[in-house]
């Protein structure tokens, strides 16, 4: 296994480098990163950003938002967050599959005294039943990453504030309220590592995935880039992660809107319906799916809203591909019933 350590605490270009050594450089063994960044917003892939985040909060006190490649939810990151990032061959894993790529970290937080921590549900891991990690995945071109958060020592109190929940997740889990299911790691650590930096945890964890005593001991492992993949970034960088329409996009008005929580996420449909048929569809939500559900609005616009003819459009629909784990039949009965 290969790592890299970002320098950049700006998850804009965090990201940018992820997207950039998963696409242009070939790793002949998984590809390991990690990453801090200061306050910020990242909303999933198929997510309304307007209706994710707290704008007026968000923009008093400067957290920078911005969109990911894969699906899942929205997350909070500040200085007391440290995120993760496994890159391998698409053959390799499953996609969805999170447990097997996030093991060997749950494994090293077993080794540092957090003996509770556990992965649960479909992306979460918890601790004492509390979450403290996220994980998300994106696969293309015959790569997959597979990226998380681990909340070290994050200000817990600005997440309700500066995070705009709809009201239906939050009673989908069982809950009150977000900030009751959230947890930091560092109570949960060991004595002696519970007054760790950041960077001094992610050393730690290295040191952990690696089984060496030294991170001199992995040198040879260290990515280290050069002015060209700089240059690739740099393009990244401005072509999505700062880039207005990449993170907001338009957002039409919509004469019906369809949302409903199942297990593998939540689907929040935008329909306009003219003329009795379908002349624009959006999908938002944190779901997961290895395509663009874009590519299902498509074949939706032009067809009747009557459900013969959308149960008719979904037929030749392999569903999976884009809302994994969500029945084709219950994404037809939410979108007419």
């Amino acid at each position: 296994m290969y790592y890299y350590v970002m320098k950049s605490n700006d998850i804009r270009r965090n990201l940018a480098t992820e997207q950039y050594l998963m696409n242009e450089i070939e790793f002949d063994e998984p590809l390991l990163l990690f990453y801090i960044e200061g306050p910020c917003i990242i909303v999933g892939r198929n997510q309304n950003t307007l209706e994710e985040i707290n704008k007026k909060y968000v923009d008093e006190h400067g957290i920078i938002v911005t969109r990911r490649l894969s699906g899942g939810g929205a997350v909070y990151q500040d200085l007391g967050n440290l995120c993760f990032s496994f890159v391998v061959d698409s053959d390799s894993e499953e996609f969805g599959d999170f447990k097997s790529f996030v093991q060997p970290i749950v494994d090293a937080l077993h080794d540092m005294g957090a003996t509770t921590a556990e992965v649960s549900g479909r992306n979460d891991i918890l601790v004492d039943g509390k979450k403290f990690s996220g994980n998300a995945m994106y696969t293309k071109n015959g790569k997959t990453f597979s990226h998380g958060t681990l909340m070290l020592d994050v200000d817990l109190s600005v997440i309700p504030k500066a995070l705009d929940v709809p009201e239906d997740k939050i009673k989908s889990k069982g809950i009150k309220s977000v900030r009751s299911r959230v947890t930091n790691l560092k109570p949960y650590l060991a004595a002696k590592y519970q007054n760790l930096t950041t960077p001094e945890f992610r050393d730690r964890l290295l040191k952990e995935l690696f089984h060496v005593d030294d991170l001199a001991q992995i040198k040879d492992k260290e990515y280290q880039l050069t002015d060209k993949d700089q240059d690739g970034i740099d393009k990244i960088f401005d072509d999505y992660y700062n880039n207005w329409n990449w993170v907001y996009g338009n957002s039409p008005e919509f004469t019906v809107k369809k949302r409903q929580h199942f297990t593998n996420g939540t689907i929040d449909a935008r329909l306009q319906v003219d003329d009795g048929k379908i002349t624009n569809i959006k999908f938002y939500g944190d779901f997961f799916g290895p395509q663009d559900a874009g590519e299902v609005a498509d074949k939706l616009k032009g067809v009747r809203y009557e459900r013969q003819d959308i149960e008719d459009a979904f037929s030749g629909i392999d569903t999976d591909q884009y809302f994994t784990g969500i029945p084709k039949q219950d994404i037809v009965n939410m979108l007419l019933d």
